[in-house]
């Protein structure tokens, strides 16, 4: 009896051992790269179902998500190859080619198709207007990022001059607008989810307006690299792209709750219950393309609002930093 239990143990750790080793080279085929990620949202959740759906090692890819706040930091990471691509604001993506760099980015596919902050104001306003900010300090963003130009850009669209009417602090860095708000500066704050909700929940604060609704269409957060690389590589970017379409396409095809569950264990700290709300927010403010494809005029509103809020030299022409050649 000991020696068939000795055997069975024997057989079982082969059998283990095997499967092991199917997993490492499997791991070993897949192609690793990284990708600088600007902020860690629920606003990027069709990213986070094709990472956790298994879609990016389908398409051969094993991608590293590395955080990377501010998109200023993210162009920087990806022209210097620490990283492959970059996860951001297309608006990051135009200043650099304005800036004469021959190996320039291009943006290759689009996720999120509107802003994603919300604005939060101290007290709870049911009839919120913008005309309500007028002679208030908000903490906006830093200068240059779309937040705050597309806040800027909204409160233009009503007449209200968000450099006379209002005080806009541009000084303090993105994850720490929330804490700045919760100290007691400002009496409105533009954030990102789960950071809105969670001010909510604390009785610090209360979501009135979504930035996104008010600022329109633009090609808000998209994946970009360098020339060089998508000219090397294409066979990356068609992979990440498809897997990105992919969860795109589960995004658009299942309930709140059931994209919530698939993405739940990327933010620990946030109850499945809170996370199903957050998604329903996103969804309610169609914040999300349902396709990779990056259209001509949204890039064209992108840079009415940047130009808008005098952060625009020139125009750049929209082939020259946008390719749907991937895009399905």
């Amino acid at each position: 009896m000991k020696k068939i239990i000795i055997a069975i143990i024997a057989f079982l750790l082969i059998i283990a051992l095997a499967v092991l080793t199917l997993f490492d080279k499997q791991e070993s085929n897949l192609k690793s790269i990284k990708v600088a990620e600007v902020t860690h949202s629920v606003f990027y959740a069709p990213q986070y179902v094709a990472k956790a759906m298994g879609y990016f090692e389908e398409e051969g890819l094993n991608p590293e998500f590395i955080l990377t706040p501010g998109a200023d930091k993210v162009t920087a990471a990806v022209l210097s190859g620490d990283v492959e691509i970059g996860f951001c604001g297309s608006e990051a993506t135009i200043y650099v080619y304005n800036q004469g760099e021959k190996d320039y980015l291009i943006n290759f596919a689009g996720l999120t198709k509107k802003d994603g902050s919300f604005i939060v104001s101290r007290k709870k306003e049911d009839n919120f207007k913008l005309e309500n900010m007028k002679g208030k300090d908000v903490i906006g963003g830093r200068k240059g990022g779309m937040p705050e130009m597309t806040l800027e850009w909204a409160l233009r669209e009503n007449g209200i001059d968000p450099k006379k009417d209002l005080n806009i602090d541009t000084s303090i860095e993105f994850a720490s607008m929330a804490g700045a708000f919760i100290g007691g500066t400002g009496d409105y704050v533009t954030l990102f989810e789960p950071q809105a909700l969670q001010l909510e929940k604390e009785g610090v604060g209360y979501v009135v307006a979504s930035v996104g609704e008010l600022g329109g269409v633009v090609p808000y957060t998209t994946y970009n690299a360098k020339k060089s690389y998508i000219e090397k590589n294409p066979d990356v970017i068609e992979g990440y792209t498809r897997a990105i379409q992919r969860g795109l396409d589960y995004v658009h095809s299942h309930s709140d709750e059931e994209v919530a569950k698939v993405i739940l264990d990327e933010f620990p700290d946030t109850s499945l219950e809170d996370l199903t709300k957050i998604v329903k927010r996103y969804r309610d403010i169609d914040a999300w393309f349902k396709t990779t494809e990056i259209k001509k005029e949204d890039f064209d509103h992108i840079q009415e609002i940047v130009s808008s809020a005098g952060e625009l030299d020139k125009k750049v022409p929209y082939n020259k930093i946008f390719t749907n050649a991937y895009a399905k």
